[in-house]
């Protein structure tokens, strides 16, 4: 009997055999058994139909890879369905392919004994396995995103829930510093106030963080600024957070344009800490701003020694950190989010981001328009 006959006429059987192969499978947080019944039944249907259709055996291999459309021409799929029902129950990734595999094993078991004495047809074995696999692509990258997209969530949540308690800290180190009761207790209130300010820090980076993995983008509110005078502030901010490092300021041309100068600042603090953290000790960082006549472009500079290529290639990736300079005392905690935000700082305002390096320099080089039809 072919394999797309069988599916239909023993569908019962084949799903009494899969949920007794997918028992053990299934975690604490128990799925009825009922969802994986309806998902697998229809995953059957749509294979039985593909089995029916004439074969192209390069649609075939594609299809295998999870290169081809949809098993079901519909907008949420099986497969898609059951991903995002193993998601929320508690499913790891493992579980949900082995599910698969209990699927396959099912299906050919039954068949070839039901074939027996005869061999079941090669074409549809075959067939039937690219089907499957299809599935299986199409299932593992929805529940990937799935808990991808909970896992910001829950990031999200927790990064704005704790903004409250901080903020509490803030004041009180704030309120403790005023009224001036002695040296012991204003000196431990600047402790407070300068933890906390670290926390938010790291907050606001995980915020950001976790707008661009939402793919919600950076808020920015521009208005015309002078970015020379953005850029000396945050500087006045970094030289006393590092007074014993040198960080010099050349501007050449017109440096005005529609910005959001908070979010410029932060991007250029990112920058900056990242050349102080991982440039030569003994060496000053260089800003640079140069006007032309669309784009102001901004470098920051430092000496030490180059960035390998493999690290340059990824470095505004999220999650990404080299080795800290020796000599250089971190004095900041930080994600190793730093550069991706740069970067997304300046996409959201329509610029660019680029860094280059060797042996005698290491330099990121933003591009921003100074118009503000650009800024998304």
């Amino acid at each position: 009997m072919r394999l797309a006959d069988f599916i239909l006429r023993d569908m019962k059987l084949i799903l009494a055999q899969l949920e007794a192969f997918a028992a053990p499978l299934l975690p604490a947080a128990d799925m009825e058994s009922t969802g994986l019944r309806e998902h697998a039944e229809q995953i059957l249907l749509a294979v039985a139909r593909d089995l029916r259709t004439s074969y192209d055996r390069n649609l075939g291999c594609n299809q295998s890879m999870g290169e081809t459309a949809q098993l079901i021409k519909v907008d949420e799929t099986a497969a898609h369905a059951h991903a995002l029902l193993c998601a929320r129950a508690g499913f790891g990734v493992n579980q949900l392919a082995a599910e698969y595999r209990a699927l396959r094993a099912s299906v050919l078991r039954l068949w070839t004994d039901d074939c027996e004495p005869q061999s079941p047809d090669k074409d549809d074995m075959i067939r039937f396995d690219e089907a499957i696999d299809q599935a299986l692509a199409e299932s593992i990258a929805w529940f990937t995103a799935q808990v991808e997209q909970s896992r910001s969530l829950l990031l999200g949540m927790m990064s704005h829930d704790m903004r409250c308690p901080l903020q509490a800290i803030q004041m009180t180190a704030s309120y403790l510093a005023a009224l001036n009761v002695g040296e012991n207790v204003s000196d431990a209130a600047t402790r407070l106030m300068r933890s906390g300010a670290r926390m938010q820090a790291l907050l606001d980076d995980l915020t950001d963080f976790n707008r661009t993995k939402l793919g919600l983008g950076l808020n920015v509110h521009p208005t015309s600024v002078d970015l020379a005078d953005v850029v000396a502030d945050e500087l006045d901010e970094l030289r006393a957070a590092y007074p014993d490092r040198e960080i010099q300021l050349s501007v050449n041309g017109n440096s005005r344009g529609m910005w959001d100068g908070q979010r410029l600042q932060q991007l250029l603090g990112n920058l900056v800490t990242n050349a102080l953290k991982y440039g030569a000790h003994d060496t000053p960082v260089h800003v640079r701003l140069t006007g032309g006549a669309t784009h102001v472009a901004m470098d920051v500079c430092n000496f030490g020694p180059a960035i390998e290529s493999a690290m340059l290639r990824c470095i505004f990736d999220p999650l990404t950190r080299g080795t800290v300079s020796r000599g250089t005392r971190e004095k900041t905690p930080s994600l190793g989010l730093g550069l991706h935000i740069a970067s997304e700082i300046a996409k959201a305002h329509g610029g660019t981001i680029e860094a280059r390096s060797d042996d005698t320099q290491t330099v990121f080089s933003v591009s921003l328009p100074r118009s503000s039809s650009t800024v998304r």
